[in-house]
Parts: structure tokens; C-alpha cells; sequence
């Protein structure tokens, strides 16, 4: 069985977090995943602190493993959901979109795990030094709010700016993924977009539908411009989106086509209008499983690779 020291610092059987997608990433959902070994995480996305808060309640009333909370930092609701995962103490918090640094001393007091997202060496080195329990490098591979650089370069930069933990995340869909990035010098993934289609994952049907139908090529990168590139699957939002950004639209008209886009594609899931966000790994997501049987077949597929990496060695 794999372990890392992740696995001791949570007290998770699998050094496997499930990604925190806004809008997506429930009380359900992540209780699935802790219960299967993993370290579920509920997204507060932009919702406002009582909805977490009952997200919290939802997952401990599924399951008693330890499970996490991603907050996105530039939210308006952001000091409220700080302070309500110190009280509910929740296992663990994943950041991003900022800086955490303001609220470590909180988490850290009511012994919650603080965990950032980075996406660059010099934010890495930047949350070591602000007291972080662990970091989650993420390659621009994922889904959702993404940086410049691939997985396969972040990691291993990240690893070697650090003596904290690092979870490697970005394109990690299955058992090959688990073990390059341990390989690369991660103790443990983060995956968000094989979890779309696990059963447990409320969003629309033809969300679900997408990601499975989704190739290679099926995802493109919008937001530049306004420097918040979102990674989604191509679509007729993304059409409209790009031609306005590269067409000199102004930055008032961007702004006013995103609103709501993502929210949508979860809840109505309008293929045209909608902005369905997804990481490349889509493509290779072929079917609709019990959260428990992802995590399975992603630590149990690493195993292999792992075991054999000495025939490579002569």
C-alpha cells in the first residue's frame, strides 16, 4: 500500500486529495472520498459562510475520517469561511487565489492543517516561510484557475525550494499519474477532474456527459488578458469568450460574460452558454464511478509503475 508522510499528518490512509472545485466539491462528495481513504475537500468557492458551514455538518454526518476545506481567497466571503473552518476544525485547508498568510495563526491555533495551492517557486518559498503544514503544487494541466507552468516542472521545482510535504496536482487522472508524480519527489496528488464523473458529484448530467466525451485536444485556456486564466472545456462559451478577448472587447464586457458561466454549467448545464471548467485529463476519464472505486484504481494502479521502476535501472 502506498504512504507518504502526508498520511500521518492527516491521518488519511492514501496520500490523495480530492481537488476543492467551486461550485462542485460538496459535503457529499468529499465525504466519499475521506471515507475511501482520501482526504475529501468541501469548495467554498464564492458562498457565503452558513453554506460551508452545512456542507461541514453534511460530511460528518457521512463519515468520521478526516476531511478538508478549499478556500478561495479573493472571495467577498473569504474572512467569514476562514473563521468557520477554525471553528468546525476541520482536518485541513487548501488556499487559493492569495495569500493565506493573515489567517495561519487562527487555523494553526484550532490545529487546522494549512495547505496553499502555488503555482510558482517564489510563492512556495513564500508560504514555507509563513508557517504552511504542506503545499499543493499545481501544474496548468488542471482545471479551473491556472498558472504557467506544467506539473512536470512545478513539482519537482517546488520540492526543491521546500522541506515541507508537496502534493503534486495537474493532469493526475489515474495510477501512471500517482506514480510519476511521486517520482518526481511529491508525497502525494491532488485530483479534481477525475472526480467529475464520480457518482456522488451532483453536477448536471450533461457536465458529466462532456468530460467523458472530452479528447485530447478538448480543453483551452481563456482569461489571459484579464490575468485569470481559467483552463474549461472548449465550447461555444469559450468561442465567444476568445473572440471577444482577442478582439479588443473592453474588460467590462469580459467580466460581464463570466458571470455566472461556471455556476451555470454545473447547474443548468447550457453547452453553449456555460463555461465548463475541466483539467486535460479529461480525456482520459472514460467512465461514471463510485468515488471509492477512483480511489482505489488510482493508488492500486500506482503500485505497479512503482514496483517496477527497477527494471529501468541497469
Amino acid at each position: 500500500m502506498i504512504n507518504s508522510p502526508i498520511c500521518e499528518m492527516l491521518g488519511i490512509q492514501y496520500p490523495l486529495f480530492q481537488g476543492g472545485m467551486a461550485w462542485i466539491a460538496d459535503g457529499r462528495l468529499a465525504a466519499a472520498v475521506s471515507e475511501a481513504g482520501g482526504l475529501g475537500i468541501i469548495a467554498a468557492g464564492n458562498s457565503r459562510a452558513d453554506y460551508v458551514r452545512e456542507q461541514i455538518h453534511i460530511a460528518r454526518s457521512l463519515t468520521d475520517k478526516p476531511f478538508g476545506v478549499n478556500i478561495m481567497l479573493m472571495s467577498r466571503y473569504a474572512d467569514d469561511v476562514a473563521a468557520i473552518a477554525a471553528e468546525e476544525r476541520v482536518a485541513a485547508v487548501t488556499t487559493g487565489a492569495g495569500n493565506p498568510a493573515g489567517y495561519m495563526a487562527m487555523w494553526r491555533e484550532a490545529g487546522v492543517k494549512v495547505i496553499p495551492v502555488v503555482a510558482s517557486v517564489a510563492m512556495a518559498k513564500l508560504m514555507t516561510r509563513a508557517g504552511a503544514s504542506a503545499l499543493i503544487a499545481e501544474g496548468g494541466e488542471s482545471g479551473g484557475h491556472v498558472g504557467e507552468l506544467t506539473t512536470m516542472v512545478l513539482v519537482p521545482l517546488v520540492c526543491d525550494a521546500t522541506d515541507l510535504p508537496v502534493i503534486a496536482a495537474g493532469g493526475i487522472a489515474d495510477g501512471r499519474g500517482v506514480a510519476a508524480a511521486l517520482m518526481l519527489g511529491a508525497c502525494g496528488v491532488q485530483v479534481g477532474t477525475r472526480f467529475l464523473s464520480a457518482e456522488e458529484c451532483t453536477i448536471h448530467p450533461t457536465y458529466k456527459e462532456r468530460i467523458l466525451k472530452a479528447t485530447d485536444r478538448g480543453t483551452t485556456v481563456v482569461g489571459k488578458r484579464l490575468d485569470h486564466p481559467i483552463r474549461c472545456l472548449r465550447n461555444g462559451f469559450t468561442r465567444a469568450y476568445s473572440k471577444a478577448e482577442y478582439g479588443g472587447a473592453p474588460d467590462e464586457e469580459l467580466e460581464k460574460m463570466s458571470v455566472g458561466a461556471f455556476r451555470g454549467a454545473v447547474e443548468e448545464g447550457n453547452w453553449t452558454k456555460n463555461c465548463f471548467m475541466s483539467g486535460q485529463s479529461a480525456a482520459m476519464v472514460h467512465e461514471i464511478q463510485p468515488a471509492a472505486v477512483i480511489v482505489r484504481e488510482l493508488m492500486e494502479g500506482a503500485e505497479p509503475y512503482l514496483k517496477g521502476a527497477a527494471a529501468w535501472v541497469k
